[in-house]
Order: C-alpha cells, then sequence, then structure tokens
C-alpha cells in the first residue's frame, strides 16, 4: 500500500513528451500545443485554436521501474448543444509498447458550443487523477497517450519509481496533416486512430497535424511542417476545403502550390505523400457550405449535410472529385521535378465498396472499424515495398 510519503513526483518537461510542437505554461500546469506559437498568434478562427490544443498524437514517453503512476491532469470537454452526449475521451496506456490499460478523468472544464449560432460558454471544473496500478516490474518503456480529442493541461505526474525519458528508439519521424479524420473523428482512442495505427504498423513516430475542421491550406501551418524535424510526410487535403466553401477552383491550385513549396523549403528530398479525400458521399459532386441536420437528434444522432448547388462547379466551386483530379493534376505535374512527391487517392483508404460495409455514421466521419481498415491500408500502401515511405 503506497502512501503520499512513497511517491516521487516528477517536473513535467518537454523530454517527456512526444507528439506535441509547443509547450505552454498555464496557471495549471502544461498544455501541450501541436502548433507553434507563432503560427497560433496568427490565428483568429476558434475552432483550430480548439483542434490544435487537443493532443492528437501526443504522448508522455517514460523510462521507469515504476509499478504504480498517477497523472494530474484538467481535461476541457465538449457539449454541442442539441447534440448527443460526447464520451469522455480516453488515455491509453503502452508498456514496451504493448497495449497495457485505458483510463478518462473525472471533473475538468466544460466547454459548451452553439452550432447554430457559433457561441460557447466555459464552466470551469477541477483537476481529476489518472491511474494506473499493478504495473510489470523491472525497467520497462512506458506511454501515455492522451485523449485525441480533449484538450490537457498536465498537471502533475507521480510514481513509486524514479522516472526518466525514455531512450530514442532510432525510428523515424512521420509528419502528417490533414481533417478531423486525420485528427482521430471518432476512434475508439487515441493509439487507434488511423495514422496512429499506421505509424504503429509502420514502425514510425508520429506527429500528427490532423486539425478537426482546419485542414484549410493556412500559411502558418505550411510553415510549422516546414520547420519541424521529419523524414516522412503526408498532407491530406480537401475534405475542409468543401465542407467550409473556402475557395473556388482559380484559388486551390495555387494555395496546393504554395503549400507544397514552404514544405519543400525545409524538407526538399524528404518522401511527400498527398493524400486526396476519402469517399464523403455528401460532398462527392455537392460543394458546401456543411451544415449539421439535427432532425435525428431524438433518437441520438446527428448527421451533416451539403447545402451547396451542383451546377455551381461550372462556376469553379469545389466538390471533393474537383479537387481529387486538381491534385492529382499538381503531383503529375510537380513530380517531373521532384521524384520524392507521391499522390494517393484517398478512396484507396475508404471508397465506395466500403460505404455499404461501413458507411460513414453521421455522413462525415468515419467510426472506429473504419479507422482500422485505413490505418491498416494507409500502411501497406505508404510503408510497404514500393511505397511513398518504403526503405
Amino acid at each position: 500500500m503506497h502512501t503520499t510519503e512513497d511517491w516521487i513526483t516528477t517536473p513535467l518537461t518537454g523530454d517527456l513528451l512526444r507528439g506535441a510542437l509547443d509547450l505552454e505554461r498555464t496557471e495549471h500546469g502544461l498544455l501541450p500545443h501541436r502548433l507553434p506559437a507563432a503560427a497560433r498568434a496568427q490565428n483568429t478562427d476558434g475552432q483550430l485554436a480548439m483542434a490544435e490544443s487537443q493532443p492528437s498524437g501526443v504522448r508522455l514517453v517514460l523510462r521507469t521501474r515504476a509499478t504504480v503512476l498517477e497523472l494530474d491532469t484538467l481535461p476541457t470537454k465538449r457539449s454541442y448543444v442539441g447534440a448527443p452526449p460526447r464520451p469522455e475521451g480516453v488515455y491509453e496506456l503502452l508498456v514496451d509498447g504493448r497495449p497495457s490499460g485505458r483510463g478518462a478523468v473525472a471533473g475538468g472544464n466544460i466547454l459548451t458550443i452553439d452550432m447554430t449560432t457559433g457561441t460557447t460558454d466555459v464552466e470551469h471544473g477541477p483537476v481529476g487523477t489518472l491511474r494506473f496500478a499493478d504495473l510489470p516490474e523491472g525497467d520497462k518503456d512506458i506511454e501515455i497517450w492522451l485523449p485525441h480529442n480533449e484538450t490537457t493541461e498536465l498537471v502533475a505526474l507521480r510514481t513509486d519509481a524514479p522516472v526518466e525519458p525514455a531512450p530514442d528508439h532510432g525510428r523515424r519521424v512521420w509528419l502528417h496533416h490533414g481533417s478531423s479524420i486525420s485528427h482521430g473523428s471518432d476512434a475508439a482512442g487515441p493509439t487507434t486512430t488511423w495514422p496512429a495505427l499506421a505509424a504503429t504498423l509502420g514502425g514510425v513516430e508520429l506527429v500528427n497535424l490532423g486539425l478537426a475542421g482546419s485542414a484549410l491550406l493556412d500559411p502558418f501551418t505550411a510553415r510549422a511542417m516546414r520547420d519541424t524535424p521529419a523524414d516522412l510526410i503526408s498532407v491530406k487535403i480537401g475534405i475542409n476545403v468543401v465542407n467550409a466553401d473556402l475557395m473556388r477552383l482559380r484559388a486551390f491550385g495555387p494555395a496546393v502550390h504554395g503549400f507544397l513549396d514552404t514544405i519543400r523549403d525545409g524538407h526538399p528530398t524528404a518522401p511527400l505523400l498527398v493524400v486526396s479525400p476519402i469517399l464523403c458521399p455528401v460532398h462527392e459532386d455537392t460543394p458546401g457550405p456543411l451544415a449539421p441536420d439535427f432532425s435525428g437528434v431524438a433518437e441520438g444522432r446527428m448527421s451533416w449535410v451539403a447545402t451547396g448547388d451542383p451546377a455551381e462547379r461550372a462556376s469553379g466551386k469545389l466538390t471533393l472529385n474537383v479537387i481529387r483530379d486538381e491534385l492529382a493534376r499538381i503531383v503529375a505535374q510537380r513530380s517531373a521535378a521532384d521524384p520524392h512527391l507521391h499522390y494517393l487517392d484517398g478512396r484507396d483508404l475508404y471508397g465506395e465498396a466500403d460505404t455499404a460495409e461501413l458507411p460513414l455514421p453521421d455522413g462525415l466521419h468515419p467510426d472506429a472499424a473504419t479507422h482500422r481498415r485505413m490505418g491498416e491500408r494507409f500502411a501497406k500502401l505508404a510503408f510497404a515495398d514500393q511505397g511513398a515511405f518504403s526503405g
């Protein structure tokens, strides 16, 4: 039985974390960010601010003999007016790379979002504690993957034995950017988002810049990717540009070129994979903007509908099929001078045949089973022989 005198409190510092691009000291502790301060300073969008502060792919990585571990955190949980309650954020424990536990943290702040008015309200709550006990004896590598969709301030780490940073095993670093689908949408937990699954299967270290609602070709995101050390890079482009009805075809092509140019300024020869959107029936041939459909809320369902007019494609409005054609054209053009640039049609990860077996529950986001399928397929296509990330 441990008493308070048995615990060793280890300061929470950057050398114990992977997957974050910046760490902010708050009044409570340490807040991991997935965009650096310079990028955040240029952003005025609340959706992106929320998304980048949610630690998808961020994990504590330790070497220790401890058999008991406690982590105090202050989560910020989301509630949407008129929508079904969201599940608790999940923390996942790996011991020497093997899944060894799951948990959630009670308490925390509640961020209430009204999608019809765009307003938000925060109800402040207490710090909570995550506990993992009965860990194996002896030295071991411990990973605690933070909830992929719940802003998490790290407050304190206590163990019954000393802690040090886990060693660098020399794995290649994969830097990925995408939408809420890459962020994790409705995955079962942080280690089972499709990028996390693919990274495990590919034997690489993940830095996940999947930013829900915010894969919008922002120059500051491209600069963040330019400045982040990485061996392998991928960008999944399209769904958010259509969702937001952000731009027309005339602007889209140059924006993609500029985004890729900026990444190449920092990574001139790294394998760079451009991934087009997975199949999303509501937007295949119908432009945005996207709007929530609350008609099924009484049955616990919410879905999304495209509100654009397909006829507007003639004037340059974007759909997923238009974007796939343009991305394929751009990569074909650029790859003549850039042999390390590659293209992957997102429908090879989730396509027409998959929609019958695994339909998108809300018309937009993959569920847990689809995340697994996408992660396995990406690993086979990208990391296997002849793939963009092979070698």
